[in-house]
């Protein structure tokens, strides 16, 4: 029997998708800003000035308010990161995601709800993700009974992404649970960032366990009722959303920088130990010493590039009080604590634990 799909064609849509197809010419070249629908308002809600917040990562508010216009992936983080600073709330990316409707997505959203099952649901957002955002792994593991949903932001001159990771994970849970129902809990919950104090409350969030400095950000999806049908479920308008999120792509995305590239690569593979200039290069699609010889026109070896990744981690890790010491050796690729420690007083002449016993972190 036809049923009478509820979004029905694009004329005479509902406000939030008209808005989802405007701007169509524009390119994106970072993010699409409907990824931060909402954010003034939800930063006012948690007591930060919300000019101060936009204006220390260079963000135009009225950028905001155009869900197909492009934001900048670095600034992007860094508005998230910024708002956790200023409102006092650590889980800011958390709360924020836990709240964020898949309609306030945009064209990304809409292609979820108007895919016909939740298991197609899921995997056209991330067939469609890499024309949502830029620099950005996301992928579908299957994994027999379950799949795996991965993302990870991959570029290299993004440090901190924990508030970014957190509000993705809510958002695509939520999606998930448009089509399977408000009490949908995953398998697990993975992140890739370091156990914050607050850690409960996310496990209150997805109803599930969730686990920290994990390869990846990941959602363990289990295959049963993936073949419910989604409410909104529409053929046609699914092509209308494809077809419009690629139109904003049309042009070539600017590639990242050598470094960048490089600074991505090292990150991942300090969680294996000590990055490998063959590793690194082979990632990368060149030789050794091609990588060397483009480093060296920035003027840096693969040494160095690795020692200043470690020495920004480093100060980004002793910020967060909870985190031991030990773990930061680990997280940092040093087999020992003793490395971290000779390493951190040759770039600051103290020890990581007298940089933040006085009060060093908190003025950096």
């Amino acid at each position: 029997m036809h049923t009478e799909p509820l979004l029905q064609s694009p004329i005479g849509l509902q406000p939030g998708l008209r808005r989802a197809l405007d701007q169509q010419g524009t390119s994106n070249r970072g993010v699409l800003a409907a990824a931060a629908s909402g954010l003034s308002e939800f930063i006012i809600s948690k007591g930060a000035d919300v000019d101060r917040v936009l204006g220390i990562c260079r963000i135009d508010p009225e950028l905001l308010q155009q869900p197909t216009l492009s934001l900048g992936l670095t600034n992007y983080c860094q508005v998230l990161e910024e708002a956790a600073v200023q409102s006092g709330c650590d889980n800011f990316g958390l709360h924020y995601g836990k709240q964020f409707k898949p309609q306030s997505l945009g064209l990304i959203g809409y292609i979820g709800l108007c895919s016909t099952t939740v298991e197609a649901a899921i995997q056209n957002v991330v067939n469609a993700f890499p024309f949502h955002q830029h620099n950005t792994l996301t992928r579908l593991v299957d994994k027999g009974d379950h799949y795996r949903f991965d993302y990870q932001v991959r570029h290299g001159s993004i440090l901190c992404k924990r508030q970014d990771a957190e509000l993705t994970l809510g958002m695509i849970l939520n999606l998930l649970r448009h089509g399977l129902g408000k009490s949908w809990t995953p398998r697990e919950v993975h992140f890739e960032h370091p156990r914050p104090q607050q850690w409960h409350e996310h496990c209150k969030a997805f109803d599930a366990p969730v686990y920290f400095d994990q390869p990846y950000n990941s959602l363990l999806i289990p295959k049963r009722d993936l073949q419910r049908t989604m409410p909104e479920r529409d053929q046609t308008l699914l092509l209308v959303m494809q077809d419009a999120i690629r139109r904003l792509n049309a042009d070539a995305p600017a590639q990242q920088s050598v470094v960048d590239n490089a600074r991505s690569r090292v990150r991942q593979a300090l969680l294996r130990g000590e990055p490998a200039l063959d590793e690194v290069a082979d990632k990368m699609g060149m030789s050794p010493s091609s990588l060397q010889r483009r480093l060296r026109e920035h003027s840096l070896t693969f040494t160095q590039l690795v020692d200043k990744i470690r020495c920004e981690l480093a100060t980004h890790y002793l910020q967060q009080q909870q985190l031991p010491i030990s773990e930061m050796a680990l997280l940092l690729g040093y087999s020992e604590v003793s490395a971290f420690s000779r390493a951190f007083r040759r770039w600051f002449g103290v020890s990581p634990r007298q940089w933040r016993q006085t009060g060093l972190a908190a003025g950096h």
